[in-house]
């Protein structure tokens, strides 16, 4: 029954702030979101969403990233889940370093300072966040840890010491990732970069690579098991080597997918840094070669093998001898073949190869057909020509199928000697040293009689002296620290010097997880007892940029523990949800960027709930959203509603079976949405169920007031705290069981058909809901409207979507 034309009663002004604060108290005060490891009736749901940079406040991307999450994890706590929502600081890091050479304040200082700010505003935000379980990576307590892990690995081989080449900053003395070289020059201080090979300490991940590319048991975007099948990129085919004339016991070893072609191969390309190129290069290409080979280190990885960059080379003047079609074959260097991949080294096939054809047309080489679609031989070809087929000017394999002829050159290469069957990876192990101050120091030291000698655990951890100093200079700082670099051997007792390279900051985030259970712990990385109860993680959240390095390495780490006895299971999450990226100015939002939009202000005008309710009602949590202002005055009226609604006198009426409807309707629409992670929809019922019960009276809308709160409190959790109170209800809110629906209420008694005739609309029909597929037919011919379309025409076909939608095909009638 509507209600129109009553008085407006008084009813005092929704403030947020002090409402926020009280409850904020209130909560801290009784414990309400401190999780039990254990409680009696709830099933334990782990709920853990990516932990942030301390990189001094909480920007608007933080609240769309962690609100939504902390909705979902209270709707499961309702639910009747025992949820934990734990929250932590990935504290180290290179934007420290920068800060403490900008601002003159040590790393740490300038981490704690921005923690501190960052937890006052994560309060704020009104998440359930269980504080007693809180981790910083760059205390010793926890990185300790990753210490013990490292040596673990060690221990089992799969950590280890070797060359690699990396990009080095002269002036600032460091290496850089290939992200942070831009157009050949360190993207901090724009000198031009140089290629170097360093010992580096590395983590096996290759060992797993097969089992990484199996999801068997756990729901993760595709999208996410595409990036990360693409990454390791697990290619079946042959290794072959072809020896370097003139240079006797030197061959150039290389892998191909497709060994069929190998009588097509008519030059062969090395990396720039192949240890081969100095010792095979002809001495009147010499100057040629060494002035390619150092403009070649000047360039990232990326960008030598960006798509569409232009392919250039050099030839050495040495040759190989292909040993299948005996022929000698020109030795190239060019720019787009990567040392870190493969060999190094690549057969050139220009016929059925677009770089290779590029790279040939481009510098006259010769260009062979051996593969054709249907065994047609053709003197030249316009392009490469990549498929399956026959085998042509290929020996004694020509006329046989490419498929066959793949198994069988490489059983040749294998009886040869030269090779055989193989299978590669795109994959590399894992590259952890770092260059840097501000991170986890590596276990090790080196000693002049014992060599390489690893920390006993019982000495860790070592800890990161503090009074290292920071400057424009550039360098690692820890290499500076005298007292911490001098040191004794564990063996001999001899002097020794410590390693002083870093670990990635990826090490710290590949098993954070499992610390948060209980991060006192100091007898262990984690408490298998409490483990036991809570892992693995139930559900995990956080964005999809982080598919390919912090996802895949804690999905290594967590296998290499099982392995070690550990952990007692495969995986570290069964569930995985990737919210979207929230953008401003058309730019991912980063104070490095400049582009950050703080939620302060927002939260002193309009209060953290309406904050809340914004980033939700932003469009789809799952594609992110550009962050825009206006839409938050909306939200704003509508919690202001619900203020008035709930503590509006009661209005007398009867019972309203339609208001009834559509309240199981709201709870029905907004549960499956909150499971769905399509928070904006859910936003948009509530919206539509407080206008239903503004206009309404009697019991029905007393009930489906409380209801709306109910819903609401995930979403909105202080002013949903406040007004349940207010109405008497019993404490808290957010430990009240969430509120169930009835689907045969909630079914719609009549749906909407839309007919169309050809593809246009024509008509609509509200006919009952369940109406079958033969009903809806007659219905739709015998619509007026329809009718009129049909006239002169004959019915080709009617196609019926059950409850939506009727399509009527014609065509001109006969005669």
């Amino acid at each position: 029954m509507a209600v129109k034309n009553m008085p407006r009663e008084r009813i005092e002004k929704y403030v947020p702030r002090p409402i926020e604060d009280k409850w904020a108290n209130e909560w801290a005060r009784t414990g309400l979101h401190e999780t039990p490891n254990e409680l009696p009736g709830k099933p334990n749901f782990y709920f853990l969403t990516m932990y942030p940079y301390p990189s001094g406040q909480v920007h608007v991307g933080h609240w769309y990233a962690t609100a939504p999450a902390d909705c979902a994890a209270r709707f499961l706590r309702m639910r009747g889940n025992n949820v934990l929502f734990p929250m932590g600081f990935d504290a180290f890091g290179l934007p420290a370093e920068n800060a403490a050479i900008r601002n003159k304040m040590h790393p740490a200082e300038w981490t704690e300072s921005n923690m501190a700010h960052m937890r006052s505003q994560f309060r704020a935000m009104g998440a359930m966040i269980d504080w007693r379980r809180e981790v910083v990576t760059c205390y010793p307590e926890y990185y300790r840890w990753n210490q013990w892990l490292f040596l673990k690995l060690l221990e089992n081989g799969l950590a280890y010491r070797a060359n690699a080449p990396v990009n080095w900053c002269p002036k600032d003395r460091t290496v850089l990732a290939n992200e942070q070289v831009i157009g050949g020059r360190c993207e901090r201080c724009e000198t031009p970069v140089e290629k170097r090979a360093l010992e580096q300490w590395f983590f096996r991940i290759t060992k797993y690579a097969d089992e990484l590319l199996s999801f068997e048991g756990i729901d993760w975007p595709e999208r996410v098991r595409v990036m990360q099948t693409n990454w390791i990129g697990r290619s079946e085919g042959a290794e072959m080597a072809f020896p370097v004339e003139g240079h006797e016991g030197a061959e150039i070893r290389f892998f191909t997918t497709r060994p069929d072609t190998v009588f097509g191969a008519t030059f062969v390309v090395l990396a720039p840094e192949h240890p081969l190129v100095a010792k095979i290069t002809a001495p009147d290409r010499r100057e040629v070669v060494e002035a390619y080979v150092e403009r070649a280190a000047r360039e990232s990885e990326i960008e030598r093998s960006a798509e569409g960059a232009d392919k250039t080379g050099v030839a050495t003047g040495a040759y190989a001898r292909n040993v299948f079609t005996d022929e000698l074959v020109p030795i190239w260097i060019a720019d787009y073949v990567l040392a870190s991949y493969g060999t190094g080294a690549i057969m050139a096939v220009p016929g059925h190869d677009e770089r290779d054809f590029a790279f040939a047309q481009k510098y006259g080489l010769d260009i062979r057909e051996v593969i054709s679609p249907d065994g047609t031989e053709h003197a030249s070809l316009a392009e490469p020509y990549m498929g399956e087929g026959v085998m042509v000017r290929s020996g004694e394999l020509t006329g046989r199928r490419s498929e066959d002829g793949k198994r069988a050159v490489a059983e040749e290469a294998k009886r040869s000697a030269i090779g055989g069957p193989s299978v590669t990876y795109r994959l590399r192990d894992w590259l952890i040293s770092r260059q840097r101050y501000w991170g986890t120091p590596i276990p090790i030291v080196y000693c002049d009689r014992c060599g390489t000698v690893p920390v006993p655990y019982e000495h860790l951890p070592v800890v990161l002296p503090r009074d290292a100093e920071f400057t424009v200079e550039g360098g690692n700082p820890l290499a500076k620290v005298d007292a911490f670099v001098r040191t004794t051997c564990p063996n001999c007792a001899g002097p020794a010097r410590r390693e002083t390279d870093t670990m990635d900051t990826f090490v710290d985030s590949s098993w954070y997880m499992y610390r948060y259970l209980d991060p006192k712990i100091a007898t262990a990385f984690m408490d298998k007892e409490i483990g036991r109860k809570w892992l693995p993680v139930s559900q995990y959240t956080g964005g999809i940029e982080h598919a390919i390095l912090h996802l895949l390495y804690m999905r290594f780490v967590c296998k290499a523990l099982r392995d070690l006895g550990e952990l007692w299971f495969d995986e570290p999450a069964l569930r995985l949800q990737n919210q979207g990226m929230i953008v401003f100015d058309s730019r991912k939002m980063s104070k490095s960027r400049g582009n950050v939009v703080g939620p302060d202000e927002y939260v002193a005008r309009y209060g953290a709930d309406t904050l809340r309710m914004f980033t939700m009602f932003m469009g789809p949590w799952t594609q992110g959203a550009d962050w825009d202002s206006a839409g938050i005055d909306g939200v704003s009226r509508f919690l202001h509603g619900v203020w008035r609604l709930a503590l509006s006198a009661r209005v007398p009426g009867e019972r309203d079976e339609a208001l009834e409807r559509d309240i199981h309707r709201a709870v029905q629409k907004v549960t499956t949405d909150i499971e769905h992670y399509h928070f904006n929809t859910a936003v948009a019922a509530l919206m539509v169920l407080r206008s239903r019960l503004a206009e309404s009276a009697g019991p029905t809308r007393d009930e489906g007031i409380r209801t709306l709160l109910l819903l609401l409190a995930p979403f909105a959790p202080f002013i949903a705290e406040e007004l349940w109170a207010r109405r008497g209800g019993t404490y808290s809110v957010h430990t009240q069981p969430w509120p169930t629906y009835d689907p045969d209420i909630a079914k719609a008694e009549e749906v909407v058909l839309v007919v169309q005739v050809d593809g246009k609309v024509r008509d609509r029909l509200t006919v009952a809901a369940g109406v079958s597929e033969d009903a809806a037919r007659s219905a739709a011919l015998a619509s007026e409207k329809v009718q009129e379309r049909l006239r002169g025409r004959e019915v080709v076909k009617v196609i019926v979507v059950p409850g939506r939608l009727v399509s009527i095909v014609t065509r001109p009638a006969a005669g």
